[in-house]
């Protein structure tokens, strides 16, 4: 069996201290994205979201710029051989429609930090996120319609329910770029830092995560994404059975035993 964060060409992964760390490697490229990239991304969080060894996944990139998208320009390139038709319909339910909903409901917290530009599926790796930081001046946009496409990868799903329908359709109908302070204003990330900061804001995220109750951590993060769509009756429910499973883990009892002692926790994600 291979090793599922044994990463790609363009994709780092490297497991420390319960920190599953992706990191896009093709700066030359801007971290445009391969078939390959996306595959291997989808098998370590799949993977991750099993291993009792992680604890929070990291998600950042090499150089300048987060992810300007996919490449489109690298599959399409001069003197290579046109894809057959249908082959953009028959591919994205494997790759980008597939690494999307996992980021969404792997339960395992997701941490994204992106500076300078971020485009397309690198924009809905963000809005995918738990926690997205971004550097102040870094550049947010859906390039779809300029390249005379149509959205993927969950832009029309997941910007409406960041950021209301009517600023949705400022970023997809008429192409606006929002700076990374204007993001946060509009509730796109979580938090715009200084770019010297980025790193180290987003280590203290991660690092809060990691040390966290990892069972209570994932099943909020469940609810969260159940709850976007069940009726409240179903909701409750659901909220019933997670606090069922979360108060019998040993982290409740360590949770339950500092309250009572006057201490902080130590969680051992258990």
């Amino acid at each position: 069996m291979s090793d599922p964060y044994a990463g790609a060409d363009g994709l780092r992964v490297d497991l420390s201290s319960g920190v599953l760390e992706l990191r896009l490697d093709r700066p030359a490229k801007r971290n445009a994205l391969t078939d390959d990239m996306v595959s291997a991304m989808i098998g370590a969080v799949d993977a991750a979201g099993r291993d009792e060894a992680v604890r929070v996944i990291s998600l950042r990139a090499e150089g300048e710029h987060f992810c300007t998208g996919f490449d489109i320009v690298g599959r399409n390139a001069p003197g290579g051989r046109r894809p057959r038709t249908g082959s953009i319909q028959r591919r994205l339910p494997s790759q980008a429609h597939r690494l999307v909903p996992l980021l969404c409901t792997v339960q395992t917290p997701v941490v994204v930090a992106a500076s300078g530009w971020t485009a397309g599926i690198g924009l809905q790796l963000v809005l995918a996120a738990d926690v997205a930081l971004v550097a102040e001046d870094a550049r947010l946009w859906e390039p779809f319609t300029e390249r005379g496409l149509t959205p993927d990868s969950g832009a029309s799903w997941l910007l409406p329910r960041r950021v209301g329908e009517v600023r949705a359709r400022e970023m997809l109908l008429l192409g606006r770029v929002l700076s990374g302070t204007q993001a946060a204003e509009w509730g796109l990330v979580h938090r715009a830092v200084p770019a010297a900061r980025l790193a180290a804001a987003a280590d203290e995220v991660v690092g809060v995560l990691a040390t966290g109750p990892t069972v209570a951590l994932g099943l909020s993060k469940w609810l969260l994404h159940a709850g976007a769509q069940a009726p409240l009756d179903q909701h409750l429910r659901n909220e019933a059975f997670a606090m069922e499973l979360g108060s019998r883990t040993e982290d409740f009892r360590e949770g339950l035993a500092a309250f009572q002692e006057k201490r902080p926790p130590r969680f051992e994600g258990r």
